[in-house]
């Protein structure tokens, strides 16, 4: 940045969200894979947010603390945005806090861009 302040990183992962993926991994039998995270059409807003594990990232992904990879498209619908770990009375899922979306559904897994 001209002011001499560090670049806010593109996407990051909370400590318990990367905890959370080292845990899937290990429970899976597979402790070196990480999160895949990618945005594809589709869901109630427009967008939605899809979590696989990949045993390796892509050559062009964006790697988070050697566990998250982000597809470079993906990651236009996510600049500035954070995976975390949610463990609520509801359930235990990924969050991610977008600020690119504008609106999103009450299931938290779709929104949409302005």
């Amino acid at each position: 940045m001209p002011d001499g302040s560090p670049l806010p990183a593109p996407f990051r992962a909370t400590p318990s969200a990367l905890a959370q993926v080292a845990e899937i991994a290990a429970r899976q039998g597979r402790p070196e894979a990480g999160l895949r995270l990618a945005v594809e059409a589709g869901g109630c807003s427009g967008f939605q947010y899809k979590f696989d594990l990949a045993d390796a990232p892509e050559p062009d992904d964006l790697v988070v603390a050697g566990r998250v990879f982000v597809d470079p498209v993906s990651l236009d619908l996510l600049q500035g945005a954070e995976l975390d770990w949610a463990d609520e009375l509801i359930g235990a899922h990924f969050t991610v806090r977008n600020p690119v979306a504008t609106s999103g559904c009450g299931c938290g897994v779709s929104f949409s861009v302005g």
